[in-house]
């Protein structure tokens, strides 16, 4: 099979098109034609060394796709409502930019109705991602304010969607004015520039004092400290990024006074069978969304594989709304 590697830690360059064997499903995955992978964050980690695979992983990067099932054990298939040639999605801790990916079989959905490939392969990392911090961990209800950092990423534009579908009030932050007005286009009720204004004075602003429920956080760093400032009594603070640094000072009287909680997770070495609870969760709740039209992928380009350095230097200059999306 074709497939993208990274020859070497470093820029974007260092992506290159080789050739791998083929690989073999082992018992409870599925083996996948790619059509077509996303392209997120992590990847861009791992291409700088910083964020190596799980054990027993594939070293290609590529954490969701899209495509046909063409392998696996047909029992198995079978017991999971699967067959040859069904058209899937899926969530992988690597090996997804391949033309061909194994994956655990309960990490496995069928394409929403009315989805191209390329619009499903943009769903599985965000999707699992937003759905774990923001509704399992933060437990964000019908009503609540969340504020997203970020909301014009990837996972951005499906917190927004998500959140505003289930019932609750959405601000973001933002790098441009044009990127704010995509967000409320999108359905976020208030977008701020964090250029040009400061995000803890907007959201006392818009909520009357009162602060947000729930944080969405993409950035850590100098950010931990404002947010505490943001949260309402009883908030929660989900971290799922550093991308502004490792380091915080923050006002641990606060945290006491209000009542905050404050969690960080990563999701690509977690266990399989939880990974397989969240993909159910997400058939339950999220993929009947999508079927109806309230929640739709956001795709900002597309690239042939070949061309993954490219779709790398445009993930870094962080001019994009929405997903960045190779295909095969």
């Amino acid at each position: 099979m074709r497939a993208i590697e990274i020859g070497q830690f470093g820029a974007p360059e260092v992506l290159r098109e080789t050739i791998r064997p083929d690989p073999v499903p082992a018992p409870g995955e599925v083996l996948v034609r790619v059509a077509a992978a996303g392209v997120n964050r992590p990847d861009v980690i791992q291409r700088k060394g910083f964020y190596a695979p799980p054990p027993g992983a594939s070293d290609l990067p590529g954490l969701e796709v899209a495509g046909t099932v063409a392998g696996g054990d047909a029992a198995e298939l079978a017991a999971a409502g699967l067959k040859r040639g069904d058209r899937v999605c899926a969530l992988v801790a690597g090996g997804g930019y391949a033309e061909l990916c194994v994956a655990p079989i309960v990490q496995t959905l069928p394409v929403p109705e009315g989805l191209t490939d390329i619009e499903a392969a943009s769903l599985p990392e965000t999707v699992f991602t937003v759905w774990q911090n923001v509704f399992e961990i933060a437990k964000l209800k019908a009503g609540e304010w969340l504020l997203v950092q970020g909301g014009s990423s990837g996972i951005g534009v499906t917190a927004i969607q998500l959140a505003k579908a289930l019932g609750a009030k959405v601000i973001v932050t933002a790098g441009s004015d044009d990127k704010c007005a995509a967000c409320v286009a999108l359905g976020a009720d208030h977008a701020i520039n964090y250029k040009t204004q400061d995000f803890v004075a907007e959201v006392e602003r818009l909520t009357g004092k009162r602060g947000v429920d729930v944080i969405l956080d993409m950035v850590a760093g100098e950010y931990v400290a404002r947010e505490v400032k943001c949260l309402a009594d009883d908030g929660r603070l989900a971290i799922i990024a550093v991308q502004g640094g490792t380091r915080s000072e923050l006002d641990t009287g606060a945290v006491l006074r209000k009542r905050l909680a404050i969690t960080g997770s990563t999701l690509r070495a977690r266990s399989v069978a939880y990974k397989g609870l969240l993909a159910k969760a997400l058939r339950d709740t999220v993929w009947p969304l999508i079927e109806a039209g309230r929640f739709k992928p956001v795709i900002h380009k597309v690239f042939p594989a070949a061309q993954a350095a490219q779709a790398h230097a445009l993930m870094e200059s962080s001019t994009h709304v929405g997903k960045i999306v190779l295909t095969w």
